[in-house]
């Protein structure tokens, strides 16, 4: 059951955060040793724990999904099916493209300029989870951005079950996209796999997408080696309501993310006991036939809570959400407008309670890759300019050097670097 707290906040937030945390974890030196071993042994490594944790896998060529798979595994879906797919692609597609950025230029003196040149990644690795779901949603979020941002290869790796298939619904929606680089294989073998290459495997520049805490591990390992997007955690939802919202919603949604993992976490606000009350029960009575209701079970009464703030108490309300620092914040309050205007801190933040964040999941347009566990203080939601890289462009003539050339050479003879302050004094 969950819990409803009148005090100590800030204690249970603090405590979920560092379940969550990803420093000192267990997994962390079986995690390196299987990337420094793919990386060191390339081909034999790989599919030595594909063996061991996924299906039995001989060669390479056992790992590739094959232009025929994707055709049989795209025939097999529903029309209907593939037309949501379809919908959901345009809707995505438009959202990211009002994220690019451009190259610039600005004149600074007649001969002279300053400018960026912006240019998109040449090879990226998306990761798609498998395991206890499809995530054919995960496919879309993460190759649509780099497709609008101009990515040429993209590479797709996801893992297989037991006799070696791939969930048709990812397959369709990876062919739907052009995807035709995909490879079955999961966990931190895939990600070492990606970010250094094996013989028959070229590294990847970034490597996106959600996994288990193996995967989140593994893209911390090789980070340097190539980009990530980030080390995403367990789901997370913030709710925010008052005395007029439904608690049929609320408790909807906080089961939703609820059911992602055992260490999922889902909390709601509110300055009504009465709600409180009712959503408590609300979750139980929606929680009962639930098909994922055990993991659910172990979310709600380990890392998820009720705060019952005082009537009215909006700048508690605001100073909780910014604590929290949600992945989902969903605003059902009468205050919306005070209550948003307050946060700085949520991965994607969803007004209303026609705008749930299942919406947000799928179909919409915007991303479902957010940063968890309280790392949206820092970090932003999955975008297009992810997938772009930026250069600084500067042309001088000799006149315009002499301006600021002097500057460079005191600043460098400043900070005791001779050399520095040579090349700037060289050319005065």
């Amino acid at each position: 059951m969950i819990k409803i707290f009148l005090s100590d906040f800030e204690e249970k937030i603090k405590d979920i955060h560092n379940k969550t945390s990803f420093f000192n974890r267990p997994e962390e030196q079986r995690v390196r040793d299987i990337v420094k071993d793919v990386k060191e042994n390339g081909n034999r490594a790989l599919l030595k724990y594909i063996k061991e944790f996924e299906y039995p896998a001989s060669i390479f060529l056992d790992l590739v999904v094959t232009s025929t798979e994707l055709e049989l595994a795209y025939s097999r879906i529903d029309q209907e099916i593939l037309g949501i797919l379809k919908r959901a692609i345009k809707n995505i597609r438009a959202y990211h493209e009002q994220f690019m950025d451009k190259s610039w230029s600005i004149s600074i003196s007649n001969n002279s300029s300053l400018g960026m040149r912006v240019s998109s990644l040449e090879r990226v690795g998306v990761y798609v989870p498998g395991g206890t779901a499809s995530y054919p949603s995960t496919v879309l979020m993460n190759v649509i951005p780099a497709q609008v941002a101009g990515v040429e290869q993209i590479v797709m790796a996801t893992p297989a079950g037991k006799d070696g298939k791939v969930n048709d619904l990812v397959l369709a929606a990876a062919k739907e996209l052009g995807i035709t680089e995909i490879y079955r294989m999961g966990g931190a073998q895939a990600i070492a796999a990606l970010a250094f290459g094996t013989e028959d495997l070229d590294p990847v520049d970034k490597i996106v997408g959600p996994g288990n805490i193996f995967v989140t591990l593994a893209k911390k390992e090789v980070f340097g080696v190539t980009g990530i997007d980030k080390l995403a955690g367990p789901s997370d939802i913030c709710i925010v309501g008052d005395s007029l919202s439904n608690p049929r919603y609320i408790a909807a949604d906080m089961l939703a993310q609820a059911e992602h993992d055992p260490l999922a976490s889902a909390i709601f606000i509110t300055d009504s006991n009465d709600l409180a009350n009712k959503v408590r029960q609300e979750i139980e009575k929606q929680c009962y036939p639930l098909l994922r209701k055990d993991i659910i079970n172990q979310s709600i009464a380990n890392n998820s809570a009720i705060f019952v703030v005082q009537e009215r108490d909006y700048q508690k309300i605001i100073e909780l959400i910014n604590l929290i620092a949600p992945e989902h914040l969903e605003v059902f309050h009468e205050a919306y407008k005070t209550i948003v205007q307050g946060v700085k801190n949520a991965g994607a933040i969803f007004v209303g309670e026609y705008s749930p964040e299942v919406l947000g999941d799928y179909n919409l347009g915007p991303n479902h890759v957010l940063p968890t566990g309280g790392t949206a203080r820092f970090s932003s939601v999955l975008s297009a300019k992810d997938f772009l890289k930026a250069s600084s462009l500067i042309f001088l003539d000799k006149k315009d050097f002499r301006d600021v050339g002097y500057d460079a050479y005191k600043l460098a003879e400043l900070e005791g670097l001779d050399g520095h302050a040579n090349a700037a004094r060289i050319r005065l």
